[in-house]
This record gives C-alpha cells, structure tokens and sequence, in this order.
C-alpha cells in the first residue's frame, strides 16, 4: 500500500499558511501543521481530518527561537516530509530606529534563519529519497527598501535562488514566492490599514494555487498575480534612489496610520 504524500507548512493557523494547507489537504496529501498558536492549529486540523480524510498532525513551535526551529527540524529529520512550505512570518509596527535589536532579531530569525535551516535539513532528506518540492515564501518587499522585513525576504529569496542552483537538474525542487499585497490578516495584525486600492489586493486562493503551479513546473521563482509579475520585471531597471524613495514614503504613510 503506497503513502499518501506528506507536506509540512510553517505559519499554518492562518492567512497563506492555511491556504496552503487546505488546498493541499484537498489533494490528498497529510500535513503537519506548525505555527504558534495551538488552538487555532488544532482547530484547522480537525476540519480537515474530518472534511478531507487525511491525517494532519500538529505541532506548536515558535520559530523566533532556537529551541522551535530545532523541533521542527527534528520532525523533517525522523518523519517523510515530500513538501515543505516555509510561510511563517509576520510584520513589526515601529520603524528601524524604533524597534529594539531583539525584536528585530526575533523577526529575522523566522523570515530568515528558520527558511535557512528547515530548507536545509529537508534538502538534505529529500535528496537522499530522490524526490520532494520546498516553497519559500518571500515577498516582493524583497525588492524594495521596506525595513527589516524587506532586508530579510530579500535574504530569503538569494538562499532560496543559491540552494535552487546547487539542487540544479536533480529531483528536488526549490521555489521562492513573491506574493504582492494578499487579503489576509497580516495588516489587521499590525493595526495599520491595507494601502492602496481594491484592485491590487490578491485572494489567498490565487496566490496558493499559481504558486504550486510554478513549483511544480521547476521555477526557481514565482510571482502571483499579472501585475506584479509585471512589477517584478520593472524593478531591477528601476533606479535605487528612486526606490528608496518609493519605499520610505510607503513607510512614513504607514506610520501615520499607527
């Protein structure tokens, strides 16, 4: 009797996270759901163990800390994991100057050091069974001078194109998502409001269902959503003062809304 496959989603609870979980629950696949928030990770698993028929596992872990990397690393290490999803991350409110070192290292370590070490670990794991996907999720901040979480998406997205170029025409597949602005709780979390208009907000769904698309075909990076796959071209012609511009006068209107 052959296993059903398994995948592995950091930041599970909500948002993206929980839309990876659901489509891929609907393909068949068992999950291990991780984020930090017990309750709402239990309550996920239980609609979809119900719902879909698979087994979905739970496992709280905070990925700001050592101690929460290491256990899920520890799941990828001893358990088949044929996916991994690494969505954890979430935003800070106060600018560079405002936010403590640790705060900024807290966030660092989820956006950056947790993608770097599961990635590795289940690269590792996946090679050795000649099969598997990994999706990092990045952003298009990455692109733009945003604070912290831009510096750490953007870090994401070279580790994410380095490990894609060693695993290079071999069974294993490495994807970095961009998405733009999606309908989720993150801005709501901050207490800021979604900036711009309607239009440019992408659904969860989209953004999950192109994304495996293009992991599944091989590409190193995905963009969800026309416009901004259009956005992502523009910008490395884009002049860097101009940039910086761009992205401080996004960062003051998002002060004033605090």
């Amino acid at each position: 009797m052959s296993r059903r496959p398994r995948a592995l989603i950091t930041g599970a609870s909500s948002g993206l996270g929980s839309g990876y979980a659901r489509t891929l629950a609907a393909e068949g696949y068992d999950l291990v759901l991780v984020a930090r928030r017990e309750a709402r990770l239990e309550e996920l698993a239980e609609q979809l163990r119900t719902t879909q028929n698979i087994l979905a596992e739970v496992a709280v872990a905070d990925l700001s800390t050592r101690d929460g990397i290491d256990a899920v690393v520890e799941i990828i290490a001893t358990q088949p994991i044929d996916v991994l999803i690494n969505n954890a991350g979430y935003g800070l409110r106060g600018t560079l100057l405002g936010t403590s070192a640790a705060e900024l290292n807290d966030q660092d370590r989820v956006l950056t050091g947790a993608v770097r070490d599961l990635s590795l670990a289940a690269a590792r794991r996946m090679q050795a069974r000649g099969r598997g996907g990994i999706v990092n999720v990045s952003s298009l901040a990455a692109v733009t001078t945003m604070g912290q979480y831009a510096a750490s998406k953007a870090s994401t997205l070279v580790f994410t194109e380095a490990l894609a170029g060693e695993l290079k025409d071999g069974p294993v597949t490495v994807t970095a998502v961009l998405p733009g602005f999606i309908r989720t709780e993150f801005h709501s979390r901050l207490g800021v409001e979604r900036p711009g208009p309607g239009l440019i907000w992408l659904d969860v769904d989209q953004v999950v269902r192109e994304s495996l698309r293009d992991a599944r075909a091989g590409k190193v990076v995905s963009v969800p959503g026309w416009g901004y796959r259009l956005a992502a071209l523009v910008a490395p012609v884009v002049p860097r003062p101009l940039m910086r511009w761009g992205s401080t006068g996004f960062s003051f209107a998002r002060t004033r809304r605090q």
